[in-house]
């Protein structure tokens, strides 16, 4: 069982900046692919990016490509989502999601085991 918390949303305006944080516990962390999810009212939720275990591997969805970096910190089992120059079609509840058996960059939810709570992240015009 892995357990995901979600943190550093909130309201900025376009073209602005916020990292987004999660924190895993309950299995080992450097074992886990790591990816970030994004949903917004009325849609269904889509893939943002992913990272493999040891981090050097990177996978981005081609809407947030460029702007958009992925991390993780296995010492504090921790990953994070860099997001540069955000637009008002970001806004969305962003989840962070942990795979124990899939392999990096898989880009489907139903390729994670486990998701975090989601936070907001809401982008102004």
């Amino acid at each position: 069982q892995v357990q995901l918390v979600e943190s550093g949303g909130g309201l900025v305006q376009a073209g602005g900046s916020l990292r987004l944080s999660c924190a895993a516990s309950g299995r080992t962390f450097t074992r886990l692919a790591m990816g970030w999810f994004r949903q917004a009212p009325g849609k269904e939720r889509e893939f943002v990016a992913a990272i493999n275990w040891s981090g050097g591997a990177t996978y981005y969805a081609e809407s947030v490509k460029d702007r958009f970096t992925i991390s993780r910190d296995n010492a504090k089992n921790t990953v994070y989502l860099q997001m540069n120059s955000l637009e008002p079609e970001d806004t969305a509840v962003y989840y962070c999601a942990a795979s124990i058996w899939t392999k990096p960059g898989r880009r489907m939810v139903s390729d994670y085991d486990s998701w975090g709570q989601g936070t907001q992240v809401t982008v102004s015009s």
